[in-house]
């Protein structure tokens, strides 16, 4: 049996993709631990987020798995590795997660950036999804611009034939209930987007907590995710 899986993408970097990926490993090592559960950040530059996840979750998975492609600059994929003078090959990072894949029942894939960000000098995160057939859970903050930043990423993922899940919204800061609710009006952003908004997150003092994380994606509309079948195509 293939291993559902899924990309967590957004409309920014830092605007809580490690969040959203780290609610759902610590939900589903909470309450789902009969599944086998593995998570790939396929190109990373500079740290952040594979040190994230091998310090706060007990992986059972390689570290190659974990962060195929790593370059030590914080740039765009493509101009980190232009720097290190090389090039960005994905086949690395397909074979990653194939090989998680066939050890795992859900496979949770951090994008990097935004749908839009670049991964290599011809291809951005939105071919991958497309190409690889990766079923797409859009993370947006909670911010002024969040509406248009929202409608913006569900056109662009429409462009690319992208199948999208839901939206999660998560507030970056401590905020008000009358500024979230005038940022990131739900009932407006599905609206205009016609997707549903299946949870938020709330302003996390302690991030690596994973009780409180499990907590969060447990609010979290996780029937939305489906049955996600996968095939791809290598780019």
């Amino acid at each position: 049996m293939v291993a559902q899986t899924l990309l967590i993408s957004g409309t920014d970097t830092e605007i809580g993709k490690t969040i959203v990926t780290s609610a759902l490993l610590a939900y589903w090592q909470r309450y789902r631990s009969h599944e086998r559960i593995a998570v790939c950040k396929p190109v990373q530059s500079g740290p952040g987020d594979r040190e994230w996840y091998s310090q706060v979750f007990e992986l059972q998975q390689s570290p190659e798995t974990l962060n195929p492609l790593y370059y030590d600059l914080p740039l765009a994929p493509p101009l980190a590795a232009k720097r290190a003078g090389q090039i960005v090959d994905l086949l690395p990072a397909w074979q990653a997660i194939q090989q998680l894949q066939t050890h795992s029942d859900w496979v949770f894939v951090e994008g990097v950036g935004s749908l839009g960000s670049p991964v290599t000098e011809e291809l951005i995160v939105a071919d991958l999804a497309k190409d690889w057939r990766l079923p797409i859970v859009l993370v947006v903050p909670i911010r002024l611009g969040c509406v248009g930043q929202s409608v913006a990423h569900i056109a662009l993922a429409r462009q690319f034939g992208l199948d999208i899940k839901g939206i999660v919204l998560n507030a970056t800061g401590v905020l008000s209930t009358e500024e979230i609710q005038q940022w990131a009006p739900i009932d407006m952003i599905q609206a205009l987007t016609q997707v549903p908004v299946i949870g938020q997150v709330p302003h996390l003092s302690d991030p690596s907590n994973q009780t409180v994380l499990a907590e969060v994606a447990s609010g979290f509309d996780l029937e939305a995710l489906g049955s996600l079948s996968y095939t791809a195509n290598l780019v």
